[in-house]
């Protein structure tokens, strides 16, 4: 073979895997490189692994009984040739260029043990990939022993003469690679780079998944380094890596509990509670809470449930069929006729008023309102000039008289701001209104609304006009014919309880503003709507 292109064994161990060779395989002959020599070694699988090496004639197969990930390394170690190594786990691939980039660094130094660098975190569930990649210069024993920043092997490209000296430890089922890069740099000179060279892939079925073994064997791969270590740095950065580890495993668990819906084992408790005991303390705590919410839901009586509901510790109780207490609900006659104003004043006041309250700064200059100008009076800042409209001609406050769907009388862009609450319903011609208010309204003018979403209707006067609800959605297709959708704002108020409150008659004095302020959109009791005329005159402009 040509020495422009020394062979490289790639090695990989497989335990059941199968499924996943294919995609290694694809990963490796994608590579830019010639001389590359692939080593199987089947580590007592049941599955259909020697079947799909089989239908690679060109790979080496290798069988063995079952002895881990770390004999099955040395046995691909034995049977290979390649003068560089590389270890790619069965569910691992390679990417474009990793080889070429890795021989790079050994052939540029071949005083260097290995050299490592970058890859992605494949999270198959969630559908996630993440880059890992860390800049380390120099100082790498030191570093290893601070945390394993190499952390996937198969970043990793080895001078074959490392294992005249070094083989994986049979011993260990876990962080069997950490072991491996301490002893080496403790000796040689290793370098690593940011270039990604390949991906790991997290599924349910990883050996690294069993936290409680990776920890114990992390920090037992460190005591290991313990009686080698020479220099005050070295020491140091051993005690640093063993609160590192524990905390990184720690709350790795801990994340894993929260979010399994099986029960901790006793081996991630005792670990819980051994390196981390806080989190073991927050995590009985969750679960203590979580169970006697379960508990509570499965034995305690329905007047039990309906009693912690109403005090609040229970928010998700909902009353078995049949068990409904309707209370003072249970009626077909409501307890005000007048929209609450008896019992302490309308509930859609209060989203009424809040809003205004919101937009008292634009309520200023000439202010136009309908029926009356209270809450011109009342919200209004740097009102110049308050009018009225009203429909009868006998109401001696109105300064304009009409109906606002055909206003000709109106000059145009005469108002600063127009305040309609609560009257669009009332117009069965609701579109011309709303195009004489763009008419009115000066450039850079401001249109306040509110409409009834659920509402009883009036029994006086108005019940005869009142045509009316409006969504907050059909608000959304409807003022863009009047005023540009870009200078609107549209919100929406109200819950089931309000909604009830409301047509029962309730008083705004009644209830509580948590109980109305809460949103649902599924029971709209009022909308708003802040529109804004553009401050220069456009092709809406009625003429």
């Amino acid at each position: 073979m040509s020495t422009a292109y020394p062979l490289i064994s790639i090695i990989i161990p497989c335990y059941n895997y199968g499924a996943y060779l294919s995609e290694a395989f694809d990963s490796i002959w994608q590579q830019n490189y010639p001389a590359i020599e692939v080593v199987v070694v089947d580590d007592g699988s049941t599955d259909d692994t020697r079947e799909v090496v089989a239908g690679h004639p060109t790979i080496k197969y290798v069988y063995q009984t079952n002895q881990g990930p770390s004999a099955a390394r040395n046995m691909g170690i034995a049977h290979s040739k390649g003068q560089f190594l590389v270890f790619l786990d069965a569910d691992d691939w390679l990417l474009p260029n990793a080889l070429i980039t890795n021989l790079h660094y050994l052939r540029q130094n071949p005083a260097l043990a290995f050299v490592s660098g970058g890859y992605n975190d494949v999270f198959v569930a969630a559908g996630v990939v993440k880059q890992t990649i860390r800049e380390i210069p120099a100082n790498h024993y030191v570093r290893l022993l601070e945390e394993n920043y190499i952390s996937m092997l198969a970043t990793v490209m080895w001078q074959r003469w490392v294992f005249d000296v070094f083989t994986f430890d049979p011993g260990l089922r876990g962080c069997e690679d950490y072991e491996l890069y301490l002893r080496v740099a403790r000796v040689y000179p290793v370098a690593h780079h940011t270039q990604l060279i390949a991906t790991y892939r997290h599924h349910d079925a990883n050996s690294s998944g069993n936290i409680p073994l990776m920890l114990s064997t992390a920090l037992a791969v460190l005591d290991r380094q313990i009686p080698h270590l020479q220099s005050a740095s070295e020491k140091q950065a051993c005690v640093h890596g063993r609160v590192y580890w524990k905390k990184y495993y720690a709350t790795a668990l801990y994340r894993k509990l929260r979010a399994s819906a099986t029960p901790a084992t006793q081996a991630e408790i005792a670990t819980l509670l051994e390196h981390q005991p806080p989190l073991a303390l927050r995590y009985f705590l969750e679960m203590r809470a979580s169970m006697i919410k379960q508990l509570i839901k499965k034995y305690a009586p329905e007047f039990g449930l309906r009693l912690l509901h109403q005090t609040g510790i229970y928010k998700a109780y909902l009353p078995s069929v049949r068990q409904v207490a309707l209370g003072d609900f249970a009626r077909s006659r409501p307890f005000s006729t007048e929209f609450g104003y008896d019992r302490g004043g309308p509930i859609d006041r209060y989203y009424i008023e809040n809003f205004l309250q919101r937009e008292a700064g634009t309520i200023r200059g000439r202010v136009l309102e309908i029926g009356d100008n209270e809450y011109t009076v009342r919200f209004g800042q740097g009102v110049t000039q308050s009018d009225i409209l009203h429909i009868d001609a006998s109401n001696p406050r109105a300064t304009f008289v009409g109906d606002l769907s055909d206003a000709p009388h109106i000059p145009d862009a005469l108002f600063d701001c127009i305040i309609l609450t609560q009257t669009l319903h009332l117009i069965y011609e609701y579109k011309q209104a709303l195009t004489t208010c763009y008419r009115i309204l000066k450039p850079g003018g401001v249109l306040l609304i509110t409409v009834p979403g659920i509402t009883p209707i009036d029994r006086g006067e108005w019940g005869k006009t009142w045509y009316w609800s409006f969504t907050d959605a059909a608000l959304r297709r409807l003022l863009p014919e009047s005023f540009p959708e870009e200078t609107m704002v549209i919100n929406s108020y109200g819950n089931v309880f309000a909604a009830s409150a409301f047509l029962y008659g309730m008083g705004v004095s009644e209830v509580t503003p948590d109980q109305l302020d809460f949103y649902d959109s599924q029971f709209q009791v009022i909308n708003t709507v802040k529109a804004v005329k553009p401050a220069s005159i456009d092709k809406k402009t009625a003429s």
